[in-house]
């Protein structure tokens, strides 16, 4: 056994705005040698996900913030490389948490093993992992869609959104997404199979909006907010549900949104119209219902009900830059940063 250099991205300070390289410190350290009972995990595929926009404030929420001087969170998907532990054998594939680093050391605990050849290791972190869960309990518990019901869902060919989509279609809904630029609507029709898709950037993105949903809006799944919830808070029906997973648009707003006071409006809506809006964390809410989830959509992935589609992004190096790219909406798909090659 040997030690090994590993580069790691560490919060260096709290960003104002939209993360930069200077918020970061990129620093390389020697590994100690594992011990007895220890694994050396090698970070194949790194997960990039809005929420980790969150944990670089000092802010209360749900989630501890990254400390200054703590290495970036997020979900992995590694290989273990060497072994000091009898459960787990060098080559075997794992998913973690071990965030923004090329390597590891771990005592196995809290590792969710995934074989030693799995087809496609990383849609751990998409499809069969937090974005994938994410949809489906979001949409089927809260949103409760019913056959012939009008589901909307913004971020339509994002790893969530895309998901929320096809569920709904499978359930026997009419599906419009709402998405940025020609290609992603394209997509989300042509290949994810929704009824219509709009892209937000259009000047009459309202009106348009407007004559895809003829029938109103039964379920509408929020993750961006701003002008797209706008746009649909008057299309709601009476009784409809809003699960609510997030609110990208706002992850790097420095100040409040212009114009006049919308709460008085939102409030009218929800009292007058009956509607119900719930904010989830996946995990907490929902953990103990991930075997559930997990058989459904491998069952929908091998029928073909349910394509995926990823970014990835080669690189470590390219961590940063990846990250705020999937903030502004330049990702299409799960975006996912392929940090090493496998063993």
């Amino acid at each position: 056994m040997t030690s090994v250099d590993n580069r790691k991205f560490v919060l260096a300070s709290r960003p104002t705005g939209a993360p930069t390289e200077d918020n970061f410190d990129f620093k390389t350290e020697q590994l100690p040698e594992i011990k007895d009972g220890e694994l050396l995990l090698r970070t194949i595929y790194l997960s990039l996900d809005p929420y980790m926009r969150g944990r670089m404030n000092d802010a209360e929420s749900y989630a501890e913030p990254v400390n200054i001087g703590e290495i970036m969170v997020g979900a992995t998907v590694c290989q273990v490389e060497q072994s000091k532990n009898d459960k787990f054998a060098v080559g075997d594939w794992v998913l973690a948490y071990t965030g923004w680093q090329e390597y590891a050391i771990s005592n196995g605990k809290e590792l969710m093993p995934l074989g030693n050849d799995p087809s496609r290791p990383s849609y751990a972190l998409g499809v069969m992992g937090m974005p994938g869960f994410t949809a489906y309990m979001g949409l089927l518990d809260i949103g409760e869609p019913k056959e012939g019901e009008t589901v909307v869902v913004a971020a339509a060919t994002g790893p969530v959104g895309a998901t929320v989509g096809q569920i709904a279609k499978i359930k026997g809904c009419k599906v419009v997404g709402i998405a940025g630029g020609t290609e992603k609507c394209q997509h989300a029709v042509e290949k994810l199979g929704f009824d219509a898709c709009i892209d937000h950037k259009a000047d009459n993105f309202e009106e348009q909006l407007k004559e895809a949903c003829t029938d109103g809006i039964d379920v509408y799944y929020e993750n961006v907010g701003g002008k797209v919830f706008d746009a649909v808070l008057p299309l709601l029906n009476i009784s409809a549900r809003i699960p609510l997973c997030g609110l990208v648009s706002q992850y790097n707003a420095t100040s409040l949104p212009d114009g006049p006071d919308r709460m008085f409006a939102l409030m009218g809506h929800i009292l007058t119209k009956r509607i119900k809006m719930q904010g989830f964390i996946i995990f907490d809410d929902y953990g103990h219902r991930y075997d559930e989830f997990a058989k459904d959509m491998q069952q929908w992935l091998n029928e073909g009900k349910v394509h995926y589609k990823e970014h990835m992004i080669d690189g470590f190096e390219n961590t940063v830059t990846a990250f705020n790219d999937m903030l502004n909406g330049k990702n299409f798909g799960k975006t996912v940063v392929k940090v090493n090659n496998p063993l």
